[in-house]
């Protein structure tokens, strides 16, 4: 059965409702990442947070356990679990370098990426629309680095990998889609990633607190709020109504960063993040449009 769009744009209020939700949990997980500080190694804190993040996937268990995988689908999750924490292990030691405001602004790069990667290896047309809104994204970027004029940071790096690593596995993610349930893909996800964190974690392994690991415990309760949110989000609203909510994370974690880190507002931080979110936001509404008018993508 075809699937209509009609029935989720009925519901714009909600979805912003819940993209704000979505916002508000994602930069939580910032917070608590970044409270953490450097006490427990980020590769050990990226392995604590997707084990103790287990006990939520028991609700998915009776799904999984009805599932028959084919060999693709075990292959595709393994690369998908390797790719995910790859970007999980940066993004983490990118939250113990550098500003809360400089993670997210640079984060926003995802769906640029997506875009790129699906263009070159799911052969999905890239039209000149999106070609334009890509390279204003790339140029908010250069704004937020502003590689000469300052100094760059490990973690700046960092967050270049994580954001690519991010867009390898939500592209091995579609190339999942119809095959199997998104129960199964979100607990496949996360037993998988656990999997591949463990040796790295071993390798620099901290005894870690009980304060710690219940700091942890907040991360994975707010990261998987927020993508349950997230998925609210986009059952009630198509992505051109919910993507520029998205925007005001920008502004939270600034105003966490500064008043309960002390990190300095960056002006170019903000704007390179405004253009970045503004790129993401015109290739959602153009292809909300494309779909409503039945036209193909490469318009």
């Amino acid at each position: 059965m075809t699937q209509t769009l009609a029935a989720p744009a009925t519901r714009p209020l909600a979805g912003i409702l819940w993209m704000l939700v979505t916002g508000l949990c994602f930069v939580g997980v910032q917070a608590t990442v970044k409270h953490l500080g450097p006490r427990v190694p980020p590769i050990e804190a990226a392995f604590l947070r997707y084990l103790l993040g287990l006990v939520f996937l028991l609700p998915m268990l009776p799904a999984l356990a009805r599932t028959h995988l084919t060999r693709r689908a075990w292959l595709l999750f393994a690369l998908r679990g390797v790719t995910q924490a790859t970007a999980v292990m940066f993004w983490f030691f990118a939250m113990t370098r550098i500003t809360l405001a400089e993670v997210t602004a640079m984060n926003y790069l995802n769906p640029i990426y997506v875009t790129i990667g699906a263009a070159l290896f799911l052969g999905e047309p890239l039209a000149a629309r999106r070609a334009a809104a890509i390279a204003v994204a790339f140029a908010g970027a250069l704004i937020i680095l502003r590689p000469g004029v300052r100094a760059l940071d490990a973690g700046h790096a960092a967050m270049v990998v994580t954001a690519l690593a991010f867009a390898a596995s939500y592209l091995i993610a579609k190339l999942m889609t119809g095959s199997v349930g998104p129960s199964v893909v979100v607990a496949m996800m996360s037993i998988m990633v656990t999997i591949v964190l463990a040796p790295f974690a071993a390798a620099v392994w901290v005894p870690p607190s009980w304060g710690d690991l219940g700091w942890l415990m907040i991360v994975a309760a707010f990261a998987t709020a927020g993508h349950y949110a997230m998925t609210l989000a986009f059952q009630a609203a198509p992505l051109a109504v919910t993507q520029p909510v998205a925007f005001l994370q920008l502004l939270w974690a600034t105003l966490v960063g500064a008043i309960v880190f002390g990190e300095p507002v960056d002006g170019w931080v903000m704007l390179g993040g405004g253009l970045i979110m503004g790129s993401v936001s015109f290739i959602a509404w153009r292809e909300a449009r494309l779909r409503m008018a039945g036209a193909p993508s490469a318009l």
